[in-house]
């Protein structure tokens, strides 16, 4: 038997954090309108049924991982960890009427702070509702 050296703690944390990856990580996106997100919210199983809100965050993996430790990121508040320095994000939001599909979202582009959750030193959960203050 071959053995991995993972543990049911590290394969849990890859589970969240390959789960963040698939729900809001799309490192080169086409567009960023809504068709993009039409597209996305479906390619990426969120659409049975309509997800409400999804935010894609684009650029480097490894800029988000450095969000976890001190590279990228503070702490923020109730254990979440706020970037030191902004992201591109595309935020899809459902038009609205049925949560059925077809699913039909609107586009919101910005450059921004982002606040997520981290496990074992990786990315678990991006805060949704997470408005930066006004300068």
């Amino acid at each position: 038997m071959l053995d991995l050296g993972l543990t049911p703690q590290t394969l849990a944390q890859n589970d969240g954090y390959m789960g963040f990856l698939r729900k809001h990580y799309d490192p080169s996106p086409a567009g960023r309108n809504d068709r993009y997100c039409n597209t996305m919210m479906e390619r990426r199983n969120m659409t049975r049924p309509c997800k409400d809100t999804n935010t894609f965050v684009h650029g480097n993996s490894d800029d988000i991982r450095a969000i976890c430790d001190d590279r990228n990121g503070e702490p923020y508040r109730d254990g979440l960890r706020r970037s030191r320095s902004p992201f591109q994000v595309t935020t899809c939001k459902h038009k609205g009427g049925s949560t059925r599909p077809p699913c039909r979202y609107r586009a919101f582009k910005a450059n921004r702070i982002i606040v997520i959750r981290c496990r074992g030193g990786f990315p678990v959960h991006l805060e949704e509702n997470f408005i930066p203050p006004r300068p």
